[in-house]
This record gives C-alpha cells, structure tokens and sequence, in this order.
C-alpha cells in the first residue's frame, strides 16, 4: 500500500495542565463549580503547553465530497445537493456561515472531491482527489493513493492555516450527500460493533431506508473486509474524500499544538481514522456535540471523548464545532481573567 508520511505529534504537557489546575482551584469561586468548563480549560492548557491558553483566530474549515453510495438509495437527498449546499456556503446563507459570524469564527470551505466542477471563487480551496467516490456497497471507495492524497491535503491546510493565518483553535465541518453512509461503515469495522447499532437517518431517511441502509454498510463490511487497525486502509475501502481531509486536518493541527473540535458523525468518524493512524493526536481533540445519528455515542466512547453538548443536533457542516468554539474560548476566557481569591481579597473556604 502507498506509503504515508506523517508529522510527529507533541506529547500533551502535563505540568501545564497541573498548572492550570492549579490556578482553577484559586479563583474567586468553590473549587470544581464551573464543571466541564474548568476540565476544558485545563486540557487546553495542556495543548497549548501554557497555564494560560488564548484562544482569538478561530476557523471552521468545511470539506465537501460525493459518495458514490448514494446509488443504493441511502440518503433522502439527491447528489445534486452537495453541490448545492457548497455554493450556499459560498455565498454565506447555511447554519455554518450564520454560526461562523456568531461566534467570529472564519469558515475555510475545501472541495476535497464533489462530483461536479465548481465555479472558482475566492473562498473556495480546490483539492479535488476525483469526482465522488466509488462505491463502498461492492467495492473499495478510492484507491490507496488517494486516501494518501486525501489525508496529506488536510495536514497541509491545517498546518497553513495555523502558519499563515494565525489560527488558535479548528472546528471540522463537512458537506455530502451519502456520507453518514461510510462514516457508520468506519465505526462499525473500528468498534466490532453491528451495522444496525451504529447506522443512523442521515438526512432524514425512513424506516425503510433506514433498513436497506444498515444491510448496505453490512455488504461494504463483506466486500471490503479492511483491517480495524489500519487507518489507511479503513479510509481507502470505506471512507470518503472529506473524511480523510478531516482526518488529515486533525493530524496537522495537532503537530502544531493546535485543538481541534470535532463536529458530528462524519467528523467523529474522520477522528476516528486519526487517531488510528497516530494515536498522539487524542488529546488535542474536543468533541463539540451527541449528534441525533444513533451510534455517535458507541464512536465518541471509543474515542473516550465526552461531548459538552446536547442539543438533538444532526446537521453536519460544523455547526456544532462552531457553537463549541465559543465555549472553547469562555473556557480560556474564565481561566486567565477571573481574579483569584488573593487578586480580589475574598476569603477562601475555611479549612
């Protein structure tokens, strides 16, 4: 198989993290009582190997590819939506483009293999690997250089995203019509659990489609047979070009100690393909939401990720990123601003 080439990620930086710890305990407020906010805190900490993390240039980055899946009659939608939905993104009327501005995150959307040539646009990045992947229900989704190809043109936005522009944290986002399809056949060769616990409605399917959808992840499973442990195949028989861009783009930012926070299904379903293929990149990893998509509960426990929220979300494109982000940046927010029990003259908890 095609040989990938992939960055060293640095260890997580404990004492940073102790130290943050450290300094949580000390504000004016009972120890622990800002909950998940103080643990989010301290993991970035952690990542940005500094007791006190900021977080200002924040970015979205939204890959889009076709499936070729879509063919088994899995999704509610046409094709012709993923097209669509892109060039809506473009011109800044979905969820994400309104989320994006709500919590001042720039939205980077990526062409990673749509089935159709877009029209150039300045906020468009081209990195199309072909138009739309094969199959998976008979055969392999694309070829090993491909997966290559797809996962190395995430590490490379990542890492000019963080070098150029500055960025401090990165949401995943992703747009294709069919893709909840191969990220349920990701899930259920990683996790060795059945088809029909981790396959979901996608965009809305009925019980029917819903039916027919698990028996297709059941045959891409036979007519692939790919080895849970290897990332690189996994993405080559099952996945899709956003997936390993997403992927990719988790490795690369986490080579440059940059966290990232994890969207929905498809994006878990790309953490997924990273961290088996470098486990180093686990700890920089935040998980934004529970998506409504059935097994995205079985995916984050194997990922031993907890979501901070829950809010019956399955949109995809990053919305839930987006919203995370903000918490993300409250979190640093409380920890290097609020004055501790000695900077206000309050007294601590006696004892």
């Amino acid at each position: 198989m095609t040989q990938l080439s992939l960055p060293e990620i640095p260890p997580y930086d404990e004492q940073a993290a102790a130290a943050a710890r450290q300094r949580q305990n000390r504000l004016t407020k009972p120890t622990g009582s800002l909950g998940r906010l103080e643990e989010l805190s301290i993991q970035l900490a952690g990542i940005a190997r500094s007791a006190a993390p900021r977080i200002e240039r924040k970015a979205v980055v939204v890959m889009a590819g076709d499936h070729g899946v879509v063919a088994e009659g899995v999704s509610a939608y046409p094709q012709v939506v993923t097209t669509q939905m892109v060039n809506n993104f473009l011109n800044g009327g979905a969820a994400i483009n309104v989320l994006g501005r709500h919590v001042g995150a720039e939205i980077v959307i990526v062409d990673m293999g749509v089935a159709a040539d877009l029209d150039p646009h300045p906020d468009l990045l081209v990195n199309k690997i072909g138009y739309g992947t094969a199959n998976i229900a008979v055969g392999p989704a694309m070829t090993p250089a491909q997966a290559v190809q797809a996962i190395e043109a995430g590490i490379e936005i990542a890492v000019s995203l963080i070098e150029q522009r500055q960025i401090d944290i990165v949401g995943t986002g992703e747009m294709g019509i069919g893709n909840t399809t191969p990220s349920a056949a990701i899930a259920a060769a990683i996790t060795g659990q059945p088809p029909a616990e981790v396959v979901g409605r996608g965009t809305g399917i009925d019980d029917a489609g819903l039916a027919r959808k698990a028996a297709v992840v059941e045959r891409a499973l036979e007519a692939n047979n790919p080895n849970p442990e290897d990332g690189l195949e996994l993405l080559h028989k099952l996945g899709g070009f956003e997936i390993g861009g997403l992927a990719g783009l988790m490795i690369g930012a986490a080579s440059r100690r940059v966290p990232v926070v994890i969207d929905g299904f498809i994006s878990t379903a790309a953490a997924m393909i990273a961290v088996t293929l470098s486990p180093g990149v686990r700890p920089y990893l935040i998980a934004a939401h529970q998506s409504q998509e059935r097994g995205h509960r079985i995916m984050l426990d194997w990922l031993g990720l907890s979501p901070l929220l829950d809010m019956d979300m399955r949109l995809g494109e990053g919305t839930g990123a987006a919203l995370a982000i903000s918490l993300a940046e409250a979190a640093c927010r409380i920890l290097s601003e609020m004055a501790t029990f000695d900077d206000a003259g309050v007294s601590d908890r006696e004892g």
